[in-house]
């Protein structure tokens, strides 16, 4: 019998037994905070350890240094450069090559190669998930939003091109990624003539709907509404933000890869929960780090969600508390990873530990 696909909330990670005492730090408190710290940091050794050993001599920084420049190379060719409207094509291409690491297009390839599929089949999808991540970025940046002018170390695109070819380059992302996945001609000769077209309806379905008014969408709508409010925000409220405005993306890059490579339904759940975890893990390690480190070092700008009164897991939870929580998810993440291959296994793995120590 085929599992359901239950909507986000249906699976949420749980963060109450993190809540910190509402007491002033002691120095028994602050000795602890220190060996939190610590424990952290041996954790993630000893478990990257391992996780290097259990595969045979797995190059992550290779692996995502080719996948990144593969992507590229299928972004790039996907929208015309010069053709009209131009203004509009050189912002959505200055957008969307304007860098980053990838990580969404990486964890789709990923999820298709632990299902069994080649990665060429899920190259079209890749591209799309980083199309609608672009758009989502575009958005979030403008002065109606998060009005931010800095992102990936260049002015945003509204900044460039103004607001309303921003506006346009962004509805034009969104609207590519799904012509993208849907044309035939985005994928290799060699997918199954017979499984394929049903597996990338049920994919289109999929990113539909985990950035609409179920996913990415309502996440923003929710944070737009508690940025600069005088109430406190539970916990439940900020992880409902988090679970849909970054999580939900990320859930769909891996669970696409996987529906497209060929997964079973059981594979495909697990394979939900792992994103899930990581997805919160990277809003938790993004909360930290506009804390923690400076403009330069992010390429954006820093200290934003403070100025803005912007509700944070550091703000709710404090430091050491949201620290305790990344090394959670990771360890929730992993685990659902145990009963694959782990030859195939290893670059979900290895992503998964990255987003959980990356410094930008």
């Amino acid at each position: 019998m085929a599992l359901a696909f239950h909507p986000l909330a249906a699976s949420r990670v749980r963060i109450a037994p993190l809540l910190p005492a509402a007491v002033a730090p002691s120095s028994s408190s602050v000795a602890a905070a220190r060996h939190h710290r610590r424990r952290f940091s041996v954790v993630v050794a000893t478990a990257a350890a391992a996780s290097a050993s259990a595969t045979t001599e797995f190059d992550f920084k290779a692996y995502m240094v080719e996948r990144a420049a593969a992507v590229n190379r299928a972004l790039d060719a996907a929208i015309p450069a010069g053709e009209p409207p131009a203004a509009l094509h050189e912002a959505m291409r200055y957008a969307l090559l304007a860098g980053g690491k990838r990580v969404r297009p990486a964890l789709c390839l990923a999820a298709c190669g632990i299902a069994g599929g080649p990665e060429a089949w899920a190259m079209a999808p890749a591209a799309a998930v980083e199309m609608v991540h672009t758009m989502s970025l575009v958005h979030d940046d403008l002065p109606c939003m998060d009005d931010d002018d800095l992102r990936r170390g260049k002015p945003t695109c509204h900044v460039v091109f103004g607001e309303p070819i921003a506006v346009l380059a962004g509805d034009a992302l969104l609207s590519l990624a799904f012509h993208h996945m849907a044309s035939v001609g985005s994928y290799p000769p060699d997918v199954d003539p017979e499984k394929h077209p049903a597996r990338v309806v049920r994919a289109i379905g999929e990113l539909a709907r985990c950035i609409g008014s179920e996913g990415l969408v309502a996440g923003q709508v929710v944070d737009l509404e508690m940025t600069g409010t005088s109430e406190v925000v539970p916990l439940e409220r900020l992880e409902y933000i988090h679970l849909h405005k970054t999580a939900a993306l990320l859930e769909a890059s891996v669970v696409i890869g996987a529906i497209i490579g060929g997964a079973t339904d059981e594979q495909i759940e697990r394979l939900r929960k792992y994103a899930r975890s990581i997805g919160l893990l990277f809003q938790v390690v993004d909360d930290i780090l506009d804390v923690t480190k400076s403009s330069e070092e992010l390429g954006k700008t820093a200290g934003k969600d403070l100025a803005s009164d912007k509700t944070t897991y550091p703000k709710l939870l404090g430091l050491e508390k949201s620290r305790e929580f990344a090394e959670k998810l990771l360890s929730d993440a992993t685990e659902q990873l145990a009963g694959f291959d782990k030859e195939k296994a290893a670059p979900l793995l290895h992503l998964a530990y990255y987003i959980a120590h990356r410094q930008n």
